[in-house]
């Protein structure tokens, strides 16, 4: 369930607007855990009409004992586009970076960012990461078995769980931020943890979630001057709840709980003009791919990028 900053360089001196597609996507294994053919996989980014992709779960199946072969090269060759491997991020599954422009640097110790070069001149930085998908608070507060974590019982536990499971992560791109000289930042990610905007007292009173939680890790990023595109775009949790975890279940399920843990977010003066979500139904996406190959839907947000 991962996350990515594109950031606009400073100096770049462009007269034109631009728009630039950016996505979030969690592959699921690869693509493999779906045991549908990878053209389904390749489908969901053609039909996202995304530019530059974060992906998560890269790493597909493979015999026991055998090295996990890697599914976003794989993915890149089949597009044509440019590819930066990541490996791993704080112990997580192997992520990566793609691009229909191309990629020309690495960023951050490690190099866990990439630079991609636009048709403009301008220059993005892009960081990829999969937050840790245990312990999962909603679960814990639901009374769901998952992971063998303990149940919890207040907004306060489930804070102080979320921290522990992710806040190094956090900490690692708001660090790597800190490396880039641009003046435009998006971020896009698969969390793990829901967003502090939806878990709200009209959500409660909707029956959405069980209780108001301010989720630290997209706090921690909105207390950094970024906004949710999705949110910004639709204020409204109950109306429109965005959710992307999870394609194997109905909403009703009393096993599970559905939720919105994959953002796109800003930074800067680029314009939010779209944010869609690419999944496997018209009742929950907007941009339609059947059969749907991941248990996450993707996110992909449309910005421009003004000219001078």
């Amino acid at each position: 369930m991962a996350l990515v900053v594109v950031t606009l360089g400073s100096s770049a001196r462009v007269d034109a607007d631009e728009v630039l597609r950016v996505m979030s996507f969690n592959m699921w294994v690869g693509g493999d855990a779906s045991r549908q053919p990878f053209e389904r996989t390749v489908e969901v980014v053609r039909a996202a009409k995304a530019d530059i992709v974060g992906l998560q779960e890269t790493g597909g199946l493979a015999p026991q004992d055998q090295p996990r072969p890697d599914h976003a090269r794989r993915l890149a060759e089949a597009l044509g586009w440019s590819y930066h491997e990541q490996g791993s991020s704080t112990g997580m599954a192997r992520i990566g970076i793609i691009s229909r422009y191309p990629i020309t640097g690495s960023v951050g110790k490690p190099a866990i960012g990439a630079t991609v070069s636009l048709p403009s001149g301008r220059t993005v930085d892009v960081f990829n990461i999969h937050m840790a998908h245990a312990p999962y608070q909603p679960y814990q507060l639901l009374n769901i078995p998952y992971a063998g974590a303990p149940f919890l019982k207040t907004a306060e536990e489930a804070v102080a769980s979320a921290n522990e499971a992710r806040r190094a992560q956090v900490n690692e791109v708001l660090q790597a931020l800190k490396s880039s000289k641009s003046s435009q930042q998006f971020i896009t990610g698969d969390f793990n943890e829901p967003s502090y905007l939806d878990w709200t007292e009209e959500a409660v009173q909707a029956l959405h979630h069980p209780l108001v939680v301010e989720w630290p890790a997209t706090k921690a990023f909105a207390e950094a001057g970024f906004r949710d595109s999705y949110r910004v775009l639709f204020p409204d949790p109950v109306k429109h709840p965005g959710f992307t975890w999870t394609t194997l279940t109905k909403r009703d399920n009393p096993k599970d709980h559905h939720d919105r843990i994959d953002f796109v977010l800003s930074h800067g003066p680029a314009t939010i003009k779209a944010t869609e979500i690419v999944g496997d139904s018209q009742e929950s996406a907007d941009i339609v791919v059947t059969p749907y190959p991941s248990d996450h839907r993707a996110v992909v947000s449309t910005f421009v990028l003004e000219g001078k």
